[in-house]
């Protein structure tokens, strides 16, 4: 068995791998764009409303999105700063596409959670929260918007801990908010950074660096801000939670971090400190043990993402793998598990929104694309090992809207079924079929009901096909666990459906979440889930 050399050892120490989440509009999107633009991937940042400049986000590339100005999918962007090569992953913030986001959590080693300064912790953060939280990786917050009025900044500290359940530790500490917000206190250095004009965030920008004892400091900062800062400084030092880097790598306490991502003010601060606390790519589960990166040397993946046509001139389908690790190189040949059978990875790419680059390696830690003849499934695990493992499933979270879908032209059947399945493939939606039926009746299942919008327009524009939604009552779903299990025979309630997923697993719809209970208990013996394992 080959060893680590000393060379991918060094490109595996200085990666870091993270994704975004937030609500949608905390500006997840535009922080994203200013990291690129202290990375020196961009020139300028275009405003992602296209207000200050005509230009979409860069990690924006869905026609859908540009029209409403929100990012469906999960982009994935790369680009180096200081020394280290980071990849982030750009999750969507709105509600309804969060069943990728959920996915592409499990390919990041770490979070940014972006909190709006005026709202404090809001739904959908609650929810990625969760799934943080279930695979313990390190999260850190940026406070955003600070360029707006904002709540009490001891008042969004307890938000945070009372409604996720996370201690806080700010790192620094803000000067003002809205119009007066001037700048950021960095508590253990004990110096206040003050931000100067940055062109409406389209420029990096100056950063002025004092010490709180510094004569200077009357003349920057009003005697009321300097008052203030120096006794809520005093109150956090006394009450607040000290900064512990083990506890950080847990998942257990959170660093807090104040700016605003439309202006620059406090980022490359933020992204400096960041950097410092998180790790290098971590180890994954297989079902061989833990595969770690620093001592595992043969090349292994697993795929988190699959998308269709991302390429209008293309008709192409491309898998997203976290290389878990080793060494990646194109044209490789690697064993794919799942499919039994060895694959050469062609037309390997990292990805800049629309724009692709043909990559010749990649290492541990790095997300890249791949060409997908249709082979690949969602957490699917590719190795150039002798030694054959996989890596622990992808969870299938629970859809919680559907409907039946029937095309409006019954000549176009096959377009209908390809599109359907494609979208489905690439985990945007799940689909179902009857008990005993082929495929003219089909389920379709979401986390959030706008993913039927894109599932309807996405079919219309990329295959020419109309369809027609019919919204069903169920609201829960539930995988049966048993192997020997005869449909025919199970006791349900009159609310319940008997359904099949795409791999013929039954799976059981209830419209009311006390008829679950009831068929558990009607059934002896049934074991019902509400995940099931991709």
């Amino acid at each position: 068995m080959p060893d680590l050399t000393k060379q991918m050892k060094e490109e595996i120490r200085r990666r870091r791998t993270f994704a975004i989440i937030s609500h949608p509009d905390a500006g997840k999107t535009t922080l994203t764009e200013k990291f690129l633009l202290y990375g020196g991937a961009i020139n300028q940042a275009g405003s992602v409303k296209g207000k200050a400049t005509a230009k979409h986000a860069v990690s924006d590339w869905m026609e859908i999105e540009k029209e409403r100005g929100i990012s469906v999918t999960s982009s994935v962007l790369q680009f180096e700063y200081d020394g280290y090569c980071i990849n982030i992953l750009d999750t969507p913030g709105h509600q309804d596409f969060s069943e990728d986001t959920y996915r592409t959590l499990m390919a990041a080693d770490s979070a940014v959670m972006v909190i709006d300064a005026s709202k404090g912790v809001e739904a959908q953060t609650r929810k990625l929260f969760k799934v943080c939280t279930m695979r313990h990786i390190p999260i850190f917050t940026f406070i955003n918007k600070m360029d707006r009025e904002a709540m009490d900044t001891f008042e969004l500290l307890d938000d945070i801990e009372n409604e996720l359940g996370i201690a806080t530790c700010p790192v620094n500490w803000p000067i003002g908010s809205g119009k007066s917000f001037k700048g950021v206190y960095d508590r253990a250095k004990r110096e206040v950074e003050l931000f100067s004009d940055t062109k409406k965030g389209t420029t990096q920008g100056a950063v002025k660096k004092v010490k709180i004892d510094d004569p200077e400091i009357t003349w920057l900062i009003d005697e009321n801000q300097r008052q203030q800062l120096e006794e809520e400084i005093e109150l956090q030092d006394g009450a607040g939670a000290a900064f512990d880097q083990e506890l950080v790598s847990r998942g257990e306490l959170s660093p807090v971090f104040f700016g605003s991502a439309l202006t620059n003010f406090g980022v490359e601060t933020f992204l400096q400190h960041f950097l410092a606390m998180t790790s290098s790519p971590l180890p994954r589960k297989a079902d061989k043990g833990e595969v770690d990166p620093m001592e595992e040397p043969d090349f292994s993946a697993f795929v988190f993402k699959i998308q269709a046509n991302m390429n209008k001139a293309h008709r192409d389908r491309i898998a997203f793998m976290r290389i878990c690790s080793g060494k990646f190189e194109a044209g490789m040949e690697v064993s794919h598990i799942q499919g039994g059978k060895k694959v050469r990875l062609s037309q390997p790419q990292q990805m800049m929104a629309s724009e692709r680059k043909i990559i010749e390696n990649a290492y541990a830690g790095d997300i890249i694309g791949v060409f997908d003849p249709g082979i690949f499934s969602i957490g699917d695990t590719l190795t150039a090992s002798s030694e054959k493992f996989a890596f622990e499933g992808i969870p299938t979270f629970a859809p919680e809207h559907f409907a039946r879908v029937r095309q409006v032209d019954t000549m176009k059947r096959k377009q209908f079924i390809k599109g359907i399945s494609q979208i489905a493939q690439e985990g945007a939606i799940q689909i179902f079929q009857e008990y005993n039926t082929g495929m003219e009746e089909i389920i379709v299942g979401v986390v959030g009901v706008l993913q039927f919008d894109v599932l309807k327009y996405r079919l219309e524009n990329e295959y020419k096909v109309e369809i027609r939604l019919d919204p069903l009552p169920y609201e829960y779903i539930r995988w049966i666990e048993n192997e020997e299990i005869d449909l025919d025979r199970l006791s349900g309630t009159s609310d319940m459906k008997k359904i099949r997923d795409l791999k013929d697993r039954p799976l059981l719809l209830f419209v009311n979440e006390w008829s679950i209970r009831m068929t558990e208990e009607r059934n002896e013996g049934l074991v019902l889930a509400e995940f099931g394992r991709s």
